[in-house]
């Protein structure tokens, strides 16, 4: 069995980047490959094909191979539904809600579950490429640790480190990660990948020439910045949040409220990237803009989240926005929120009680223990367009507003519209990426005229090749093949 681990001196070094364009290149050669992540703290999820839940990420690499996801992927997720908690899911399925000093009890558990889905994986591909978490110099965290060094010294692999450049102290970051590094843990290193250069690599050289003397381990590769490629986020909201498509066409406005708790933003990509779309991710406490469309996303906290809209206004801009014409769309814990009620009775994502929704649809939500986890393809209901997605919720929505449903699902009415058409609700996330649906929402919220065939699942795959293409230029795979052994 062979197994490579990619790790980062940083969150957001470039870890899942790396994993998914190894897993492509790999596929490429005709290698059974398969990615691997011990555990996950993200708010985007997917759900996969043995009807579990894992990240985003992790299905995003799924994806790269040529696979569809599983929970042996990524069989620890956390989930934080607060600034110390998170709801723990193990192989795909929710087990518990755990403070951080409770989930660091727990870590000996979560690690039986992490070695017995990697025994599984590795009985099935000839290569794993496994993802840390963070950065394996995370002082206060190595006790017990799972995601990083822990792992690697548990099954034996070899690790390379991932810094970004772009971020400034490159050389600090890795020599200073290595100096954190137990002895054992320093010798698993095998090389460096520099992420995000810009400029001529020249320049850089007498620094690469110091780091390997200095270090004595090998840089396997500089990546340059790779300006517009897209790579679904782990999970933070990407630095560029408004709309990368280009054109002078008619665009539709649609604004999307960065939720403190907001989950599966990855929904919006599609939109992000369409020429005919002017879109942009607001932060709650900036002002509202202008907008065709509002939409309010997923939460991992619904009520919490709900009350820190009203805080800052926009449920009086939303009123306004609905008043002069806007149109308004909610997802999953946003679909709840449109409602008159958002029940809580177990205290599933934080104090037991209830809170009254926007109103905007007859309907009320109950929190309840059992997750839905589910993929689910049908109809719109409004348009003769075909829709494929996934549930992933902890709500029951009863009330007549869902007698007049957004779609039809696997033969069953789902979600709700109103009936003045202004306001649509659905537990279904991935709604905007199908080019037959997305169209059809576009339509719906007001743009006149569709001049694009723009194709997200095409923009997807586009991005994992020209990811591919470049790993393939840029890498010492003299190097690399050392440790892959293909």
């Amino acid at each position: 069995m062979k197994t490579l681990m990619i790790q980062g001196t940083t969150s957001d070094a470039g870890k899942s980047t790396l994993v998914a364009g190894l897993c492509r290149v790999l596929y490429r050669k005709g290698v059974k490959v398969a990615p691997f992540k011990p555990q996950n703290m993200a708010l985007n999820s997917a759900v996969t094909s043995d009807g579990g839940e894992i990240g985003r990420a992790q299905a995003v690499q799924a994806q790269a191979c040529g696979l569809s996801p599983h929970t042996d992927m990524n069989p620890v997720l956390l989930k934080a539904n607060s600034d110390t908690g998170c709801q723990v899911v193990i192989q795909g399925k929710v087990v518990c809600n755990l403070e951080a000093t409770g989930y660091h009890a727990y870590k000996p558990t979560a690690m039986r579950a992490v070695l017995d889905s990697y025994a599984r994986l590795s009985s099935q591909y000839e290569l794993i490429v496994v993802e840390g978490a963070g950065s394996p110099a995370e002082i206060n965290l190595r006790e017990g640790d799972i995601a990083n060094m822990g792992f690697a010294e548990a099954i034996d692999c070899p690790v390379i480190l991932i810094a970004d450049i772009d971020r400034g102290g490159v050389f600090a970051h890795i020599v200073g990660t290595l100096a954190l590094l137990a002895e054992s843990e320093r010798a698993r290193v095998v090389g460096f990948v520099i992420n995000r250069f810009r400029g001529d690599v020249a320049l850089l050289q007498p620094g690469l020439d110091w780091l390997e003397l200095e270090t004595g381990k090998p840089v396997i590769g500089v990546i340059p910045y790779l300006h517009d490629l897209h790579i679904e986020a782990e999970d933070a909201v990407p630095n560029t949040a408004s709309s990368q498509g280009g054109g002078l066409e008619s665009k539709l406005r649609i604004v999307v409220p960065i939720l403190p708790h907001i989950s599966n933003h990855t929904d919006f990509d599609a939109l992000r990237l369409h020429p005919q779309v002017d879109f942009q991710f607001v932060r709650v406490n900036q002002p509202i803009p202008a907008a065709d469309l509002v939409i309010l996303p997923g939460s991992k906290n619904v009520r919490g989240d709900l009350k820190h809209l009203r805080t800052y206004g926009w449920e009086q801009a939303l009123t306004k926005h609905l008043r002069y014409g806007g149109k308004v769309i909610g997802i999953c814990g946003g679909f709840q929120m449109l409602g008159l009620y958002i029940h809580d009775p177990h205290a599933i994502e934080g104090t037991a009680g209830s809170s009254v929704g926007l109103g905007w649809l007859e309907m009320e939500t109950t929190l309840t223990q059992e997750k839905r986890l589910v993929q689910a393809s049908g109809k719109l209901s409004f348009a003769d367009a075909n829709v494929i997605g996934y549930e992933i919720h902890m709500g029951v929505s009863t009330g007549i507003a869902l007698n007049h449903p957004a779609l039809i699902l696997n033969d069953q009415p789902e979600g709700a519209i109103s009936h003045d058409n202004q306001i649509a609700g659905t537990y279904l996330h991935g709604l905007f990426d199908h080019a037959e649906s997305c169209s059809a929402w576009l339509t719906w919220a007001g743009l006149k005229q569709l001049s694009s065939s723009f194709d997200y699942e095409q923009v997807r795959e586009v991005g994992l090749e020209r990811l591919a293409d470049c790993l393939e230029k840029y890498l010492d795979w003299a190097k690399l093949n050392q440790y892959l052994k293909i």
